[in-house]
């Protein structure tokens, strides 16, 4: 409170400060005159003897002559020091008043403290102020003591004293109170300066800051905890640009969800509308984080894909106060991988006729009776036929990038039941005992087909990858409104590194090379495929030597409407 009035006297100050000298000086003089002519008017018998003595006449005469200067004199041509004389002269008014009408007027000697408060306001030196306010009165009472009767002198001497002695005390207290004044206004000065100094810095930073956001090749996007956006990059703008309904603008500094809503977002087969839960901004501000969610802007042939990521902004507490999404441009490289997997689907396909041809005439030939040799290296060709086959079935799979799953309510434990039968000889070879752990039935909205082959993929490799025997267990369980399946082995399991990796497609740890397991890396990705497929999630978990965990997670109700 007390900074906050002296930030305001400073600022009446200034504004007092702004005024020409001129009218400062009549603003200085007035009161006194003011006051002076108030008292002649309340007592007329002063008055007359202003009028009727000498003494009277000259302080007339010098009151309306400081008071006429006051106003004419272009003091501004005399430097800032000399308004001063008028508050000198005042005294010797003052002194005149006294010695004509003190009798009439007894309070005229406190008038002595205008011109002296006038002095202690100005720059002169706090020792010629002090001296002025001590002296000042003393030099004013002189005519007074002068003009007394003879006997009276003496005793008009301590009226003067104690009036001397109070203006001392009134500019002791006026320079001090100045002193405080220079020293707050200093402090003001220096945070002031201090401020000044921040706020370049800030706005360095901020130039500096929109330079690189307009310089970086992807779009960032802040907004508020409220839907407000914060920030627009350049890029963004351009971005939004070109996925804006023809006929309309798109305003970067208004833009929110509001705005979100109106852009041409597809899915990736860049037809279908984008649900509005399934919007980048929409989704950050649910408060939680995600990457690599691909989303197209604009319709064909000049729609973009973009990969978008957001993560969330914390306020001291914890709690959401916004979120930050970044979009980074991948049409290039999505367009790359669909002629990449037209490709392999193609060939496939190519594969896939003569490979059936050559397996059917093998199955002919193998039922006639031919020497043992001979059904030997035939059964060698069948089997290797069959596993290309195989593995054209499931680069065939790979390609395609959309699972399409047909629920149906299916007893889970039936299909566990039959994957597990199906891959009792390849366990059997390989030394591997199979336990099942399923409540029968467990009823599910799934896909049997679909399902099976994600159950024949994770039992195979648990399997596969349990080379010197061991147990798989398959177990699952119904919790939640979740469905969750597990394939548990006790093989030789792999590393995090190797786990971050092992659904991508043709990804083979250097361990499975190592041991010349056979594999071509498809079928941890397929069965991710499936998962998502019915909306549901993978993991593993798993120690190099202890074996690994599947955990497949499936919505008990079916697949939801996004998906």
């Amino acid at each position: 409170m007390d900074e906050w009035r002296l930030n305001r006297g400073a600022g009446m100050g200034r504004r007092f400060a702004d005024l020409p000298l001129r009218f400062r000086v009549l603003a200085c003089q007035a009161p006194l005159t003011l006051l002076f002519a108030a008292g002649l008017a309340a007592a007329p018998p002063a008055w007359a003897l202003h009028v009727g003595t000498a003494w009277g006449q000259a302080a007339l005469a010098l009151h309306a002559a400081l008071l006429l200067s006051s106003a004419l004199v272009p003091w501004q041509r005399f430097g800032r020091s000399a308004p001063l004389v008028i508050p000198f002269l005042d005294l010797a008014a003052i002194g005149f008043s006294r010695a004509a009408a003190a009798g009439e007027l007894p309070g005229l000697g406190v008038l002595t403290v205008l011109p002296i408060v006038w002095i202690a306001a100005s720059r002169l030196s706090p020792a010629v102020v002090v001296a002025t306010g001590l002296l000042g009165p003393v030099l004013a009472g002189l005519p007074w003591i002068l003009s007394a009767p003879a006997g009276e002198a003496g005793k008009r001497i301590p009226t003067i004293l104690l009036l001397a002695l109070m203006t001392a005390a009134v500019s002791l207290a006026i320079q001090a109170g100045r002193a405080q004044l220079r020293r707050q206004q200093a402090k003001i000065a220096a945070k002031e300066a201090q401020l000044q100094a921040l706020l370049a810095q800030s706005r360095e930073r901020e130039r500096l800051l929109n330079t690189i956001l307009d310089t970086v090749d992807v779009g960032i996007v802040a907004i508020g905890a409220d839907g407000r956006r914060l920030l627009t990059n350049s890029w963004q703008s351009r971005l939004e640009a070109s996925a804006a309904p023809a006929g309309s603008a798109t305003d970067g500094a208004a833009g929110d969800q509001e705005g979100e809503a109106n852009l041409l977002l597809t899915g990736l087969d860049r037809s279908t509308p984008l649900p509005p839960g399934r919007r980048p901004l929409r989704r950050a501000l649910e408060g939680g984080s995600f990457a690599d969610h691909l989303v197209c802007f604009g319709t064909p042939p000049g729609s973009r894909v973009v990969s978008t990521a957001a993560q969330p902004l914390r306020n001291d507490d914890g709690g959401f106060h916004g979120a930050v999404v970044v979009y980074n441009e991948v049409t290039g490289l999505v367009n790359a991988l669909a002629a990449k997997e037209d490709v392999v689907a193609t060939v496939s396909h190519e594969f896939r006729t003569p490979l059936t041809s050559i397996i059917g005439n093998l199955d002919l030939v193998l039922g006639e009776e031919l020497p043992q040799a001979v059904l030997r290296r035939l059964e060698v060709a069948q089997r290797n036929a069959e596993r290309l086959l195989a593995l054209v079935s499931d680069l065939l799979m790979s390609a395609n990038s959309a699972v399409h799953v047909q629920p149906r309510r299916t007893d889970l434990a039936g299909l566990v039941e039959a994957s597990l039968g199906s891959a009792q000889a390849h366990a059997h070879c390989a030394g591997v005992s199979l336990a099942m752990d399923v409540p029968a039935p467990l009823w599910a909205n799934v896909d049997p087909l679909r399902i099976s082959q994600a159950l024949d993929n994770l039992v195979s490799n648990a399997i596969k990858y349990s080379p010197d025997g061991g147990a798989v267990t398959v177990s699952a369980r119904a919790c939640d409104g979740r469905l969750l399946l597990r394939v548990e082995d006790s093989g030789i399991g792999m590393t995090a590194a190797d786990a971050e990796k092992v659904f991508t497609r043709f990804y083979r740890s250097p361990a499975v090379r190592d041991g010349a397991i056979p594999g071509a890396g498809l079928g941890l990705s397929i069965t991710k495929a499936i998962v998502e497929g019915h909306g549901g999630s993978i993991t593993c978990s798993t120690l190099p030597g202890r074996g690994s965990t599947f955990t497949v997670e499936l919505p008990a109700d079916g697949t939801p409407p996004s998906f």
